[in-house]
């Protein structure tokens, strides 16, 4: 569905997320970091997510690291300049995130495997989830260059006659994408509007 075959380390890494989120929901946290071992913080990473957990109604993903370029669309401001955002377009990589039940039950469920890891994990959508990014990124992928997982993915590729199945595959994947996380986005945005003009409870005696 993706044009090209599955490669090992791509099944080794999927199933490893996935062994993450039912360890997470064997327990009662309710949430949960899940990071590969490639990943680089920034110096106020745990600020940005202990601010981004206080906000946990505007997500149920929350995207810590791309190794795409996308533009993000930015509906809540947090500190150091950073917002919460909503990309419309996909995201590769899943080098840290954090999650809530509800998406770790999802991601708990995604067997048989599909698609390479990352790309599944981008179509939360489809599942009525709500997934942001911290951005400006708190975090970054990419530590020590090419993944052992892009190295030689030359050879999983499929024969080109086959683009004739994908390329619509994609396109109906992009367009959803766009339109359902573009709503979301607008959602968002009106929520946090009515916030700011909510007035504020003033303690007695001031």
């Amino acid at each position: 569905m993706h044009g090209r075959r599955t490669s090992p380390p791509e099944i080794g890494c999927y199933l490893s997320h996935v062994a993450c989120a039912n360890k997470f929901m064997t327990g009662d946290a309710d949430i949960a970091l899940i990071l590969e071992d490639d990943v680089v913080f920034e110096d106020d990473f745990l600020d940005a997510i202990d601010e981004a957990v206080l906000n946990g109604n505007d997500w149920d993903i929350l995207r810590l690291t791309t190794v795409s370029n996308g533009r993000k669309f930015a509906f809540r401001a947090l500190s150091n300049g950073r917002s919460l955002a909503v990309a419309l377009t996909r995201e590769k990589g899943s080098g840290a995130y954090l999650v809530n039940r509800r998406a770790g039950k999802w991601i708990s469920k995604l067997i048989p495997m599909r698609l390479a890891y990352d790309i599944a994990f981008d179509l939360e959508y489809l599942s009525g989830l709500k997934a942001a990014f911290i951005y400006p990124l708190c975090a970054t992928q990419d530590a020590d260059g090419e993944s052992q997982i892009q190295n030689n993915l030359r050879i999983y590729r499929l024969p080109r006659w086959r683009y004739f199945t994908v390329l619509p595959y994609r396109a109906y994947l992009e367009t959803s994408r766009f339109l359902l996380r573009g709503l979301r986005f607008l959602v968002a945005k009106a929520k946090v509007a009515m916030e700011r003009g909510k007035p504020k409870a003033v303690q007695a005696g001031r």
